[in-house]
C-alpha cells in the first residue's frame, strides 16, 4: 500500500499497483480505522460514491468492502440514511501506537513495514508461539460455526432483497398506497436474519400485488382500446370512403 505514503491526507487512497487486491485494500482500510477508534461507533461512512471517488475505485468494490465490513459486524447499513460504525465495536487506540513503533524499528533496521506485517502474521499463526497464551488468546474475526452460518443466510437475504428491489422498481407506479412498506431502519444496526426476512417478505408481498395491478391496467387499456376501434369502425361504417380511409389512417398513427 506504498500510496498511502504519497496521500496522506486520504487515507482512504488504494494502490492499484500493490499486490494486494484493491478492495481488499480498501476493506483493511477501513477496518483498521474502526478497530483503532478512528472511526468510532456511531459514525457515518462516506457514502458509496463519494468513497469511491476517493479511493479511485468503482461503487461495486466499495459496496461489496461495506458488505464485508457488515458481515463482521463492524458497521450497520441504515435505509436512506447511509452506513455507520457499528454500537459496541471493540476498538484498540494502544494498536496504532504499538504498529507505529514497530515500523520505526523496522526501517531503522533496513526492512519495510511489508517484510514485518509478513513475519508478525506468520509468528503469530504458529502454534504454541511462546508470545501468546493459550488460555487466553484469540484470533480477532474469528467466527464458529453457527455464526457462518448466519453470514451465509443474511448474504443470500440481501441478494435476494437487491433482486426484488430492481424488480419492483420497474413496477413502483402500481404499487398500492395502501400497501405495507419495508420496515424502516430507525438507528444504525446490523440486519439479522428475521429482519431481513421480513423486508424480503414485504418486498415480495409488493412486487406481487404491483404485478396484479399492473396487469388490471394492462387488461383495461386493452378493453378501452377495444372500444375505441369498434366505436371507429362504426363511424367509418356510416361516413364516406375519404372518412374511412382518415379514420384508418389515424388508427395506424
Amino acid at each position: 500500500m506504498a500510496q498511502l505514503a504519497t496521500h496522506a491526507e486520504n487515507p482512504f487512497a488504494v494502490d492499484p499497483d500493490d499486490e494486494l487486491p484493491v478492495g481488499l485494500q480498501l476493506t483493511l482500510r477501513l477496518r483498521v480505522l474502526i478497530a483503532t477508534g478512528r472511526l468510532p461507533a456511531g459514525e457515518r461512512l462516506p457514502s458509496v460514491r463519494r468513497l469511491a471517488e476517493w479511493a479511485g475505485v468503482n461503487a461495486n468494490t466499495v459496496r461489496a468492502a461495506y458488505a464485508s465490513l457488515e458481515d463482521e459486524g463492524l458497521v450497520a447499513g441504515q435505509h436512506g440514511r447511509g452506513t455507520f460504525v457499528a454500537a459496541g465495536v471493540r476498538t484498540a487506540p494502544a494498536l496504532e501506537e504499538i504498529a507505529t513503533e514497530a515500523i520505526r524499528k523496522a526501517h531503522a533496521a533496513g526492512l519495510s513495514a511489508r517484510e514485518l506485517a509478513e513475519v508478525a502474521l506468520v509468528c503469530a499463526a504458529i502454534p504454541g508461539d511462546a508470545l501468546t497464551d493459550p488460555g487466553t488468546a484469540s484470533i480477532p474475526g474469528a467466527i464458529d460455526a453457527a455464526e457462518a452460518e448466519a453470514i451465509g443466510v443474511r448474504q443470500e437475504l440481501r441478494r435476494q432483497i437487491g433482486v426484488l428491489e430492481r424488480d419492483l422498481a420497474d413496477f413502483a407506479r402500481f404499487i398500492p398506497a395502501d400497501l405495507p412498506t419495508a420496515p424502516r431502519v430507525t438507528s444504525a444496526h446490523v440486519a439479522g436474519v428475521e429482519e431481513l426476512e421480513r423486508t424480503r417478505d414485504t418486498l415480495v408481498a409488493q412486487l406481487s400485488e404491483a404485478r396484479r395491478a399492473a396487469e388490471r391496467r394492462a387488461g383495461e387499456e386493452a378493453r378501452r382500446r377495444a372500444g375505441a376501434e369498434a366505436a371507429a369502425r362504426e363511424a367509418a361504417e356510416e361516413a364516406g370512403p375519404l372518412a374511412r380511409a382518415m379514420g384508418w389512417w389515424r388508427q395506424k398513427r
